[in-house]
């Protein structure tokens, strides 16, 4: 892979590119504090025309897409808008959860100081998978496929199960060098031609302890687990 400031190049194909971004950087610019990912992507690449298609956090690092033209980033928007693309993400937590696996649902809505919370109700929920492995004492590694695409939708959830994310105070998480969220795998079929990729974490000491990469070498390709299907 190719480094630049913001991001590693993953994937570059004619019609759309991969990158890992890294945790801290936002996505839009930021005025003052510089160019947000986005920018930092066309600007590097020197790509004439780039299309966002979807989004990370700004804490979280990992996989994103972005389309070379409009006609395929129409069709990343529908893919996205059916839930055909399957997003995976790495999640480490010090806090024992209330569960070890399964759906956390419920709808959404804001909350102080920028956070947002997990309601009952479940008009428009928020849909989150689940598997988690104790990689060490005191510190479980959480596999999390959402099936939505909501604003800090699995900050909120793990945080919903009182695991929040370590390194998310803003969610009441203990500190640590970064927030430990991370795009991990993507999966798709885009004009008949099937796609996917995997991307480990490669910044942040407890990402990088011994036991959680080898946690993640005896885990198979993280669409293969026993995900139970989802009603949509």
């Amino acid at each position: 892979m190719t480094t630049f400031t913001a991001f590693q190049l993953v994937a570059d194909h004619d019609d759309f590119i991969v990158v890992d971004k890294i945790a801290d950087v936002n996505f839009h610019d930021e005025g003052t504090l510089g160019a947000g990912l986005f920018s930092q992507v066309k600007q590097q690449l020197a790509l004439a025309e780039l299309y966002p298609v979807h989004r990370l956090d700004k804490i979280t690092s990992g996989l994103v897409i972005f389309a070379k033209n409009l006609s395929c980033a129409q069709q990343f928007q529908q893919l996205f808008a059916q839930h055909q693309i399957e997003k995976y993400y790495l999640a480490l937590s010090d806090k024992k959860p209330k569960k070890k696996q399964g759906m956390i649902k419920g709808d959404m809505s804001k909350s102080r100081r920028g956070t947002w919370k997990l309601l009952r109700s479940q008009q428009k929920p928020a849909l989150t998978q689940f598997f988690s492995y104790s990689v060490d004492a005191g510190l479980r590694l959480f596999i999390v496929k959402p099936h939505s695409g909501k604003t800090h939708q699995i900050r909120v959830a793990l945080n919903s199960i009182s695991a929040p994310i370590l390194g998310d105070i803003h969610y009441g998480a203990s500190q640590a060098d970064r927030a430990y969220l991370h795009a991990y795998a993507l999966n798709f079929t885009l004009n008949q031609q099937h796609f996917s990729y995997v991307c480990p974490p490669n910044s942040g000491q407890y990402f990088l302890m011994q036991n959680v990469q080898q946690c993640l070498n005896n885990i198979p390709q993280v669409w293969q687990l026993n995900w139970p299907k989802v009603k949509a």
